[in-house]
C-alpha cells in the first residue's frame, strides 16, 4: 500500500486571501496574532468540514439526535462571544471517541463519544468546549504560528502492483480508520481557554457546570480502561490533571450557585435512545477497527460479521466490512457490502469512492469512472478523485481525456507517488518535458 500524501491545509485560498492583524482573546483580553478574517474562517470550514464528516462515515441519519444536538448547541452558541458565526452541530457515524470544531462553527460529535455521555450537561460541556475553540479563534492562531496540523490527502490512491500493474491498491486504509485526518491539534493553553469559555457558556445557557467536570472525569476514567478508544481525542485535545482540577475549582467557586441546578439526564437518554440501541454493534465495530489497526484482518472480519448480524443496515459497519475485504484483497467480496452501504445512505460519499476502487481492482475502469464521477458530484474538491478519474481513463486507453485529468491533478498537488505517476504518464506521452 502506498503511504499517504500530505497537503497543507490552506493551499486553495492564495496569499491574497489572508488578513494579517491582531484579535482580542475573549478569555484573557490580550491581543493575539491571526492571519485570516471571519470570511476566510467560514470559507475554510465549508471547504474542508464536509470531507471530515465523510471520513467519519457521514452525518448521522438519526434526525431526532441531530435536532437535539443542534438545540443544545444553539443555546450555548447564542450566548457566546461570537453568536453571529454560522454554527452547526451534528452527530457523525464514526466509532472513535472525539468531538471537533472547524473555524467557521461546524461542530461534530462522534457516536463513539455520545455513547459515553450520561446527561445533557455533559453534552453541553462537550459542545461548549468546541464553541470555545471557535470563539478563541484557536485555529487561526495556530495557523499564524505555523503549527497547524497537515491534512492527509483524503480518499485513496492507486499503486502499481508488481505482478499486475493495472490493479489499484487501497492506500492509507488503516491510517484513515477513525483517522480524523483534518483535525487541528490544540495546545494545552488552547484547551484551558476552551474549558473556561465552555463552562461560561454552559452557565449562561442554564446548564449545570458540573457537567464539564463530570465529562473530564469520565474521559480520564475511560482512558485508563480503554486507552486506545481515546487516543485521538487526547491527541487533538490534550488532557491533564491540572485541567480537571481547574474545572472542579471553577464549578465549586465561580459557578457554585449554578452547580446546584438539576441535571438533564432524562432528555439526553430519550434523545439518544436509537443510538444506544446500536451499542452492541458499535462495540463490535470498535473491536474490528482495533484489529484493522494491527492488520489482523481476519479478526476484524469476525467482529464485523457480529456487528452486521446485529445491525445489518448500519452504514459504518457495511463500509468497514468493505474496507476489510479490500484489505484482504477480495474486491469481489467487498462489492456487495459497498453496494448495500450506498443503498442505505445514498447521500454519503465514502462508499461510492471505495466502490470505484473495487471496480478498478476488478479491471472494470468504465464502471470505476462512473463511481468517481458520482463521488465528485456528492463531495467535490478531493484531489484524489481527479487522479482516480485519470487512472480509470488511462486504463480505458483514452489518452487525451486521461492527460487532462492528470494535468488537473498536478495543478492541485505535485508531491507524493500519485503525482509522480501522473507526471511519468504525461512524460511518456510526450506532453511534458
Amino acid at each position: 500500500m502506498l503511504r499517504r500524501d500530505f497537503l497543507w491545509l490552506l493551499p486553495g485560498l492564495g496569499a491574497g486571501a489572508w488578513l494579517s492583524g491582531c484579535a482580542t482573546d475573549p478569555v484573557t483580553g490580550r491581543k493575539t496574532l491571526v492571519m485570516m478574517g471571519k470570511e476566510q474562517e467560514i470559507a475554510l470550514d465549508r471547504q474542508h468540514s464536509p470531507h471530515q464528516f465523510s471520513e467519519d462515515y457521514g452525518v448521522s441519519q438519526d434526525g431526532r439526535l441531530n435536532d437535539y444536538l443542534a438545540g443544545v448547541g444553539r443555546q450555548l452558541s447564542s450566548r457566546s462571544h461570537r453568536p453571529d458565526m454560522p454554527y452547526s452541530f451534528r452527530a457523525v457515524n464514526a466509532n472513535y471517541v472525539n468531538a471537533y470544531a472547524f473555524p467557521g462553527g461546524s461542530i461534530a460529535a462522534t457516536r463513539g463519544i455520545l455513547l459515553e455521555l450520561e446527561d445533557e450537561d455533559q453534552l453541553a460541556g462537550l459542545l461548549g468546549h468546541e464553541i470555545g475553540h471557535v470563539n478563541a479563534r484557536h485555529f487561526a492562531e495556530r495557523q499564524a504560528k505555523g503549527t497547524l496540523v497537515q491534512i492527509v490527502a483524503l480518499g485513496v490512491g492507486i499503486a502499481a502492483a508488481e505482478k499486475n500493474p493495472a490493479y489499484g491498491e487501497l492506500a492509507g486504509l488503516l491510517g484513515n480508520l477513525g483517522g480524523g485526518a483534518l483535525l487541528a491539534h490544540y495546545s494545552r493553553e488552547d484547551e484551558r481557554e476552551a474549558d473556561a469559555l465552555g463552562m461560561e457558556y454552559m452557565v449562561r445557557s442554564g446548564h449545570n457546570p458540573q457537567g464539564m467536570v463530570d465529562l473530564m472525569e469520565l474521559l480520564n476514567r475511560e482512558s485508563k480502561r480503554k486507552p486506545n478508544a481515546l487516543e485521538l481525542m487526547f491527541s487533538t485535545h490534550p488532557m491533564s490533571a491540572e485541567r480537571l482540577e481547574t474545572a472542579r475549582q471553577r464549578a465549586a467557586t465561580q459557578y457554585a450557585e449554578a452547580s446546584r441546578r438539576p441535571r438533564g439526564r432524562e432528555r439526553y437518554m430519550d434523545s439518544t435512545a436509537r443510538l444506544r440501541a446500536l451499542r452492541p454493534a458499535i462495540q463490535e465495530q470498535q473491536k474490528a477497527e482495533a484489529a484493522l489497526a494491527k492488520k489482523a484482518f481476519d479478526t476484524a472480519e469476525q467482529h464485523l460479521r457480529s456487528a452486521l448480524a446485529f445491525a445489518p443496515d448500519d452504514y459504518t459497519g457495511l463500509v468497514l466490512m468493505g474496507k476489510t475485504q479490500m484489505a484482504l484483497k477480495r474486491p469481489q467480496e467487498a462489492e456487495p457490502y459497498l453496494m448495500r452501504a450506498k443503498a442505505v445512505y445514498p447521500g454519503e460519499a465514502q462508499a461510492v469512492h471505495l466502490s470505484g476502487i473495487t471496480k478498478l481492482q476488478l479491471r472494470r475502469p468504465e464502471e470505476a469512472l462512473a463511481e468517481f464521477q458520482a463521488y465528485e458530484r456528492l463531495l467535490p474538491g478531493n484531489p484524489n478523485t481527479t487522479f482516480l478519474k485519470a487512472y480509470s481513463l488511462d486504463m480505458m486507453q483514452r489518452r487525451e481525456a486521461a492527460a487532462q485529468e492528470y494535468f488537473r491533478y498536478l495543478q492541485m498537488t505535485r508531491q507524493g507517488p500519485q503525482a509522480q505517476h501522473a507526471y511519468s504518464r504525461l512524460k511518456a506521452w510526450g506532453m511534458v518535458k
